[in-house]
């Protein structure tokens, strides 16, 4: 294994220490960081700089053909206390499975964007340059234009945040704007996925 993707230690709060799960199909850059509890899916693309980390959040999901650009940050608030019981507040849940962070399928984490657990980011979703999510669940389908941020909010489908906007109650999410037939960012997402998919493939076939 690469000395950028290795195991998170034992800590006083967690006796098990994991390898990252990475799909063969997904690119890790050589100056990324993978560490410890965390599972990547086919066709991902990492770029550099990314850390994604699941050595105090655990676990954290990367699902089939999202990408993590340069500079982005995974990580997770302690999930396990220390008589190894679960931090319910800490942790999400999708699918009946707990997570620190899930990122589903198709997602786009653009440059320095930070998505800090507990937090998900359901399928097909554009998260700008620049942004951070935190306690939050953004929708499928959304945008967050770049320098939102979301915290302690759950984004509803199909929706988006302006730049620069910040987002603290359910009732701000809830009166987000729809998006509609010619919004700037209708199809970045799309678009973005379709490039990173073939830069991962592209990586893979340069080995």
């Amino acid at each position: 294994m690469p000395e950028n993707v290795e195991a998170n230690p034992i800590t006083s709060w967690n006796p098990e220490s994991k390898h990252p799960n990475i799909s063969e199909t997904a690119y890790i850059h050589p100056q990324a960081t993978v560490i410890g509890a965390v599972s990547i899916g086919e066709r991902v693309m990492v770029a550099p700089y990314a850390s994604i980390r699941g050595d105090e959040g655990l676990d954290i999901r990367i699902d089939d053909q999202s990408n993590v650009q340069d500079a982005v940050v995974l990580h997770g608030r302690q999930t396990i206390d220390q008589n190894g019981n679960p931090i319910k507040e800490n942790q999400v849940e999708v699918e009946g499975k707990n997570y620190s962070i899930y990122i589903g399928k198709r997602v786009s984490l653009a440059h320095q964007a930070q998505v800090h657990g507990p937090a998900v980011v359901f399928d097909d979703v554009f998260v700008g340059m620049q942004t951070f999510v935190y306690k939050a669940t953004i929708g499928k389908n959304s945008v967050l234009e770049p320098k939102a941020c979301v915290i302690g909010a759950n984004v509803p489908e199909n929706r988006y945040v302006p730049a620069g906007v910040t987002i603290t109650s359910q009732k701000d999410a809830d009166n987000l704007p729809e998006i509609y037939e010619g919004y700037t960012f209708e199809h970045t997402n799309q678009e973005v996925i379709e490039v990173n998919v073939e830069l991962a493939d592209g990586y893979n076939q340069m080995k």
